[in-house]
């Protein structure tokens, strides 16, 4: 059965992050925490699925490959990331320099290639 409030360190885990990130986001306002009777932060179902987008009701993409940041390459406006993905293949996107830096992509972290058409989209 599934839980209705996590902890930070299980919100955290269950969105591939560190807890410093979780922490940093909250400050940030880009996470919607609450605060337990000792005052601890604690995430809802509901603001995790939110934040993993849901039910992907939103996106008509439907190839997803989950994966590892290898590589960021930042020239200018545009940057190159590089995922490994855990299928035998790599997806490589041309992305802004803000979405790498909206989405803290750095080499090791967590992230999901959607890919639609010729377009290839990336989310942590």
């Amino acid at each position: 059965m599934a839980k209705a409030v996590y902890t930070a360190r299980e919100a955290a885990d269950q969105l591939g992050i560190s807890l410093d990130t979780l922490r940093r986001w909250d400050r940030e306002g880009r996470i919607r925490t609450k605060r337990d009777s000792a005052n601890r932060r604690v995430v809802t179902a509901k603001e995790l699925a939110r934040l993993r987008g849901g039910d992907d009701a939103h996106l008509s993409a439907r190839n997803r490959f989950h994966g590892t940041v290898r590589e960021v390459k930042v020239d200018g406006l545009l940057a190159q990331v590089e995922i490994i993905v855990t299928a035998p293949a790599r997806v490589v996107a041309i992305v802004t320099r803000d979405a790498v830096e909206e989405l803290g992509l750095t080499p090791g972290a967590a992230a999901t290639a959607i890919v639609k058409s010729t377009s290839v989209m990336v989310e942590t």
